[in-house]
């Protein structure tokens, strides 16, 4: 069994390999088709979910029109893959999509053994645990003996396992592939306790039977870094993506946004606003982008505090709080490297 592991194993990272080099220019292969095919999940409200025109919005569709806009001038040149937990790796290491912007934790083995890179973080997040009001449960730590309702082949999965055997605690758990599967099956009284990051609690909440009567238990049991992922050795690409999710963030820093942007751009005298904006300088030409590329992402998408204000701040029906996910100059960690 062990030697069998081991032969599929090395068959995967050769498959990986020739994908890499397959695929190892798809800046100039995006520009050509003319839109950026971009992986999300199945529909996770404030990330990326579809309304009923099939329009899709979301803080992680965000970062697909950033990109967009970075390239094309047009953050509306964008096709979304719907993906499932299991089936999101696959379609990127393939090329059926040529990035993947789905509530995906950037781990060291992920980003180390599957072909991939994750080129930033959009939202740092914490896995959590939901249940019942009327149980009456007030902590994670009483949970011993409970079905839990969990997604398969996610970091939610092992580290549930991690919690409940440091614990001391034994636990059922009820899998399954697909994030509606879960939420469906915890709202249909299949398990006692739904877990996944905080965020999708709250996401997935809003759309159960009756919300109310569903508690987020306080703890927060991981570190569950957010953001987009590449094919790994993909370079040129892995940098168009990652400065496009700076720029959102350079933005916000400079207090630039959607409704001021472009007043800020004939008037400003400030060097760094100049440089951001193409009008002094040239920071795109190393991108393989044009002088003005940051300054449709802000035109047309808007900051970063935008985008989450917009998708899951405190006026949403998420109602989040920027936390962790504000500025590092507010208190927060979010950061885009230097941007000159």
């Amino acid at each position: 069994m062990t030697n069998l592991k081991l032969l599929t194993a090395g068959a995967a990272v050769g498959v990986f390999a020739l994908g890499t080099a397959a695929f190892a220019d798809t800046l100039d292969d995006v520009k050509k088709k003319g839109f950026v095919q971009c992986g999300v999940s199945q529909g996770l409200p404030g990330f990326s979910n579809p309304d009923e025109k099939g329009d899709w919005t979301g803080i992680d569709v965000d970062v697909c029109r950033a990109v967009a806009a970075a390239l094309f001038g047009d953050a509306g040149k964008v096709k979304y893959t719907p993906l499932s937990a299991k089936e999101r790796f696959t379609a990127l290491q393939s090329g059926e999509v040529d990035l993947l912007s789905r509530n995906t934790t950037w781990t060291l083995v992920r980003d180390s053994a599957l072909g991939l890179d994750f080129v930033g973080v959009n939202y740092y997040d914490g896995q959590g645990f939901m249940v019942r009001k009327d149980l009456g449960v007030q902590s994670a730590k009483e949970l011993g003996g409970a079905t839990v309702c969990v997604n398969i082949g996610t970091t939610t999965e092992l580290n549930l396992a991690d919690y409940f055997r440091a614990n001391d605690m034994e636990y059922t758990p009820v899998v399954f592939e697909k994030a509606d599967e879960v939420v469906a099956a915890y709202d249909a009284g299949r398990c006692d306790v739904y877990t996944t990051d905080q965020s999708g609690l709250y996401a997935q909440r809003i759309k159960m039977a009756n919300p109310d009567e569903h508690v987020v238990l306080p703890e927060v049991i991981s570190k569950e870094p957010l953001g987009p992922v590449v094919r790994h050795g993909d370079n040129k690409w892995g940098d168009v993506v990652k400065w496009s999710l700076y720029a959102m963030l350079e933005g916000e820093e400079l207090g630039l946004n959607s409704k001021n942007v472009e007043s800020e751009r004939s008037s400003t005298t400030d060097p760094g606003k100049k440089r951001f904006l193409g009008t002094e300088g040239d920071l795109g030409e190393n991108l393989g982008l044009s002088a003005d590329w940051a300054y449709n992402i802000i035109a047309q998408v808007g900051n970063y505090g935008e985008s989450f204000d917009m998708n899951v701040g405190p006026d949403t029906a998420l109602q989040i709080e920027r936390g962790l996910n504000a500025l590092w100059k507010d208190g927060g960690i979010q950061y885009s490297m230097p941007m000159r």
